[in-house]
């Protein structure tokens, strides 16, 4: 039964000429398929159908050839044969009463066309805008240039309608549509009626949508993604100006949908970035237009968003992170199910899907873009399988999710933990600044473990081989974890830095666990994932004076995957902590390291009075290797498989950890594939 509180985000309301059913709104969200991989992306979008959104849009769409972002995957609309694609889309959006979006999107100065070799265009000529700074320019957009440009998002508009969507959102947000680059004083520097006052810089985001109604708008909704601020002082676009932009122009779109001035400010991670970040941003623009706004900020939190509803802030919800962890977020408020939702714990690897141009992955939903490559549902479990019961050992990230998953499917499941708590790493790791929200991974299987007549939990229960062949179970799933490496060993080092033993050197492991240096401390980081700036930060926090050396050109090198990299470093620096980049470790002595160049291999010393080392990980996997050297023992014990999961088998994200736990549990007792693929993939027809 629904929560009466929460009635008001289930109203219908009109977009245009069209009408949502309820006030979830999926904004648009890249997932590393694109193009490349339709169908996957087709089946992720029916699946949010199927959770009850009321409005669900693409990504990112390139809407012609001489404009695109290459290396990176989106989708593509350049002629008609990318329609019957976003056709297969735009049909499994459809399938339970949502309405279907797609974003055009035009890149201007963030387009650098790697692929189709044309010219970049912008309002003003200057460098392209990409994360990899690529040495091309653009060429400012002559009138002939605008008029085409008029023309291309008009043909754009008739395909999107051919292909069956129902809205069209025009990106200007976010630094990479060309609206916002025709907005911004930033990047518009023109001279003519399209540059200068906010009039003029209007007049071109006036023009498109004007044609594109006179081309389809009886029929399809016109919404409008714009920046809420720029944050870059008056030569940005602003939230003033943005407001006084909005009021001038009241009528517009068919809705407002009002996003942060980079992606980074927009999504940043829960580390940054409090639920709600952007509602000071968003607060009175409501009230200057007849038409609907959304907005936008990690909303995991059913009273948030009513709240905002409520006070007419916002007259949608709209969610990119929060439908990825659970797509039936609708669904579960709307049956009362609240403490059934996957909260997002804004850790933004779903981010770096697109970041590395591969498939995306959640740390919470291990089923996110699997729907159809893998055939899994978010909430629905195969069968079970011809055996009945599994010990899963370790109640890490991985372990929790077989367990919960194990389930789900009917078996009986152990799980035993060598402790007194579950969550393994992330039971340490919650508890490190800013990370507090990670700690959802453990509380959802927690609470869906509790549920479940046929889990057993024991704590205290560190198992030797002979324990697990003496027990009587048919499965044996190893979730054990790993350890930090306190050598050195990662990247830079494949063996063990030369190190004298007088000097104090500790691990994560080790200040998670409460052990702390005191003094002058060198945190060497080879990992550049977020550990070393988390622990710099603390330890600096806590009153030491931290060194921080890495061989990489940036702090936390693989965090601009996941837009945080440049908040870690300003964060580092206000800790008070020194960087040194490019910088590896040759030595440790007993009264400070030996540090190297790493393009020169000059050497330098730098006294200190401890040594963190945040390298790699060493899975703990003894007691799989024990079990495989009793293989003959096994039908004895009536142990049917043995199998090594998660960082027990190769430390790794905590994504990787869930997938791993959930792939296991889908594929228990499931027939042998032999060679063939364990995914369906698209494969391009040859002409």
């Amino acid at each position: 039964m629904r929560n009466p509180a929460y009635d008001i985000l289930f109203q219908p309301m009109q977009i245009g000429p069209l009408t949502a059913k309820n006030r979830f709104y999926q904004v648009p969200h890249c997932n590393g398929g694109g193009y490349r991989d339709p169908t996957a992306v087709a089946a992720m979008r029916g699946i949010k159908a199927e959770g009850g959104w009321g409005v669900i849009f693409t990504e990112q769409t390139e809407m012609h050839h001489t404009s695109e972002i290459t290396p990176f995957i989106e989708q593509r609309l350049w002629d008609d044969a990318d329609i019957p694609a976003l056709r297969r889309m735009s049909e499994a959006m459809k399938t339970r009463g949502a309405l279907a979006g797609i974003q055009l999107a035009y890149s201007g100065i963030n387009g650098p066309n790697l692929y189709t070799k044309e010219v970049p265009l912008a309002p003003t000529a200057l460098p392209i805008r990409t994360f990899t700074n690529d040495p091309v320019q653009a060429r400012a957009l002559d009138k002939t240039d605008i008029r085409d440009l008029r023309r291309w998002f008009v043909n754009a508009a008739k395909r999107s309608k051919l292909a069956g969507f129902d809205l069209i959102c025009l990106y200007g947000a976010h630094g990479f549509g060309i609206f916002q680059h025709f907005l911004s004083r930033a990047t518009n520097q023109r001279t003519d009626e399209y540059g200068g006052s906010l009039e003029n810089r209007s007049r071109f985001v006036n023009e498109v949508i004007a044609d594109m109604r006179d081309a389809v708008g009886d029929t399809m909704g016109i919404t409008l993604r714009v920046s809420l601020d720029e944050h870059i002082g008056t030569l940005g676009f602003s939230n003033a100006e943005l407001r006084e932009f909005i009021e001038m122009n009241a009528d517009l779109p068919d809705l407002w949908d009002l996003a942060h001035g980079t992606w980074e400010d927009c999504s940043g991670p829960s580390r940054f970035k409090d639920e709600a970040a952007q509602e000071t941003l968003v607060t009175g623009i409501r009230e200057l237009s007849s038409k609907p706004v959304v907005g936008v900020g990690r909303f995991t939190s059913p009273d948030v968003m009513a709240r905002l509803v409520r006070q007419g802030v916002l007259d949608f919800i709209g969610c990119a992170r929060p439908s990825i962890a659970d797509p039936f977020l609708p669904k579960k408020i709307e049956e009362g199910r609240i403490e059934d939702i996957r909260e997002c714990i804004g850790c933004n690897i779903c981010i770096t899907g697109d970041m590395t141009m591969s498939i995306s992955r959640c740390t919470q939903n291990p089923t996110f873009m699997e729907e159809w490559r893998k055939g899994w549902h978010p909430e629905t479990m195969n069968p079970k399988g011809e055996s009945s019961n599994v010990l899963v050992v370790g109640s890490g990230p991985a372990g929790l999710e077989a367990a919960r998953a194990l389930s789900l499917r009917g078996y009986d499941v152990a799980l035993a933990e060598a402790g007194t708590t579950l969550g393994g790493r992330v039971a340490r790791e919650r508890l490190l600044p800013g990370l507090s929200a990670w700690g959802r991974v453990v509380d959802y299987r927690q609470y869906q473990l509790s549920q479940r007549a046929n889990v057993e939990t024991y704590f205290d229960s560190r198992l030797s081989a002979a324990d697990v062949l003496e027990f009587g179970f048919e499965n044996i799933c190893l979730a054990t974890g790993s350890h930090w490496r306190a050598d050195g060993v990662a990247r830079q080092h494949v063996t063990a830095v030369p190190a004298d033993p007088a000097m104090p050197v500790y691990t994560p492991d080790d200040i998670m666990a409460g052990k702390r240096p005191t003094g002058e401390v060198v945190l060497f980081d080879d990992d550049h994932y977020y550990m070393g700036g988390v622990i710099a930060e603390l330890l600096a926090k806590e009153g030491c004076k931290v060194t921080l050396i890495t061989p990489c050109a940036y702090v936390s090198d693989w965090t601009r995957n996941t837009l945080e990299q440049g908040a870690i470093h300003r964060r580092l620096v206000d800790a008070g902590v020194t960087i040194r980049l490019n910088t590896g470790l040759a030595s440790v002595a007993a009264e400070g390291v030996e540090t190297v160049d790493v393009y020169t291999d000059a050497r330098a010393r730098l006294g200190c009075d401890a040594v963190v080392m945040v390298t790699s990980r060493v899975s703990d996997d003894a007691l799989y290797r024990d079990l495989m050297a009793r293989r003959d023992d096994w039908a004895d014990a009536g142990i049917r498989s043995v199998k090594v999961i998660g960082d027990a088998a190769a430390p790794a994200p905590i994504a990787w950890a869930t997938y791993a736990g959930h792939r296991y549990a889908r594929e228990l007792d499931m027939p042998d594939i032999g060679d063939a693929l364990p995914f369906r993939r698209e494969v391009t027809a040859l002409a």
